[in-house]
């Protein structure tokens, strides 16, 4: 069946490129349910490709609610066929574990497969961060990962282009961002996450400041000092949206179906794992998911230096601390604060980053057409107010866990936790 509609297809578009394939993710069907696994089902495919020079792209986007961890399920099911995939497939992996949060460790199926061409899927609108609205620059979230130590013999960055195991057949995908906007994409800074892709795709190794740089000459000015304003609130806008969303390696604390907005109390979910309880784990001792040689040892799926570092919370990145580790809430920091008000510290920079930022673009007012400056500075708006909603329920929420007060000087948040709860976004875009 496979042959004959590959055939009919080529017929009509003689270019045509192949198949991108979902299977066997989030209920869908797939090899597994006919007893096969996933190399069998891509090279079925391939196979029929091939007389074409067609390809494979199947992604490895992979979890079920039996899964002890969901980060790990990808890596087990797909390591073992490293090697097993037919010449024109391509394994697609996305940038972490879990599903595009703003900040998750690569994922450790880089530079784990060297018999298998891998790409790397990103995503370009921002499903996690704010959609478009938030003001974030993704060419650091890119760089950040494409210049990953795998310490398998190179970045993921080298695994991606073919270079580390000699690959031919490579590729770089992104979740696209543009609509029917005028300005494509829904607002005028989220232009830059398209231009980013594209320039970081076909050259792994530039570094988001420098695209930044060319995006903001190319889009508003090139006159140094209005570029290098926009530059400067580009830089800090990625850290800022993981400070007031999911700081120190928190993951997956957006409301339910939408993705919109904070929901850390969501815990009736059809599915353990869509549960945001699920994966910050907070509870009276501490907060945090246990991947290390304790918990679902998730860690060791990494080169083994690497996971002897996170496998530790002492040398385990602070950014990534609670990706890997469930620390109790006095636990100490680098800072000398407190766990818990270290995670408050963080809400509160992420907000007032967010504050900055929209002062940086008020001042650039007369170097700046009056409609697309109109229409920043209405969005830096919405940020504010949502950075703020972010830190305030997620502080509510994580105090009424823990049971302890909030830090000295620390401002509490506005409503009290029951508020958060009760808002309802039924026509928010995604929700099912």
């Amino acid at each position: 069946w496979w042959k004959a509609k590959a055939d009919e297809i080529y017929k009509t578009i003689p270019d045509f490129g192949g198949f991108l394939v979902k299977a066997n993710s989030e209920g869908q069907p797939g090899p597994q349910d006919y007893g096969r696994n996933h190399a069998d089902g891509a090279n079925m495919m391939a196979e029929a490709l091939a007389p074409h020079g067609g390809v494979v792209m199947w992604r490895a986007f992979v979890y079920a609610p039996e899964a002890k961890d969901r980060a790990a399920q990808a890596y087990d099911e797909f390591k073992p066929l490293d090697g097993k995939f037919a010449p024109n497939v391509i394994v697609q992996v996305k940038n972490g574990a879990i599903d595009f949060q703003p900040r998750e460790p690569f994922h450790p199926l880089f530079g784990a497969m060297p018999r298998t061409p891998l790409a790397l899927e990103v995503q370009i609108t921002k499903e996690y961060l704010g959609f478009s609205t938030h003001l974030v620059d993704l060419g650091q979230l890119f760089e950040e990962v494409l210049q990953a130590d795998t310490h398998r013999g190179g970045t993921v960055a080298r695994v991606v282009d073919g270079s580390l195991h000699g690959h031919q057949l490579t590729a770089m995908a992104g979740v696209a961002n543009i609509g029917t906007d005028r300005n494509w994409s829904g607002s005028q800074f989220d232009q830059a996450a398209w231009y980013a892709f594209g320039r970081m795709a076909w050259d792994p190794d530039l570094k988001a400041s420098a695209v930044a740089r060319d995006w903001a000459a190319q889009t508003f000015s090139p006159r140094p000092a209005v570029r290098d304003a926009i530059v400067d609130i580009l830089r800090p806008s990625r850290e800022a949206v993981v400070d007031y969303m999911t700081p120190l390696g928190l993951h997956h604390l957006m409301d339910t179906g939408h993705h919109y907005g904070p929901g850390p109390w969501v815990n009736n979910l059809e599915r353990q794992d869509w549960n945001p309880t699920y994966f910050h784990r907070a509870d009276r001792g501490g907060i945090g998911f246990d991947r290390s040689p304790t918990g679902s040892n998730a860690v060791s799926q990494y080169a083994p230096a690497l996971a002897r570092l996170w496998s530790d919370p002492r040398t385990t990145p602070q950014e990534l601390l609670l990706w890997f580790h469930h620390l109790p809430w006095d636990h100490a920091m680098p800072s000398g604060r407190s766990l818990w008000a270290e995670l408050v510290a963080h809400y509160d920079r992420g907000v007032a980053t967010v504050d900055d930022m929209g002062r940086r673009w008020a001042a650039l007012k007369p170097d700046i057409d009056a409609e697309r400056h109109a229409e920043v500075t209405a969005y830096l708006a919405v940020q504010a107010r949502e950075a703020l909603w972010w830190r305030d329920a997620c502080i509510a929420y994580f105090q009424s866990v823990s049971g302890l007060p909030l830090p000295a000087g620390v401002r509490p948040p506005e409503h009290e936790l029951k508020h958060y709860q009760r808002m309802r976004f039924p026509f928010a875009p995604g929700n099912g």
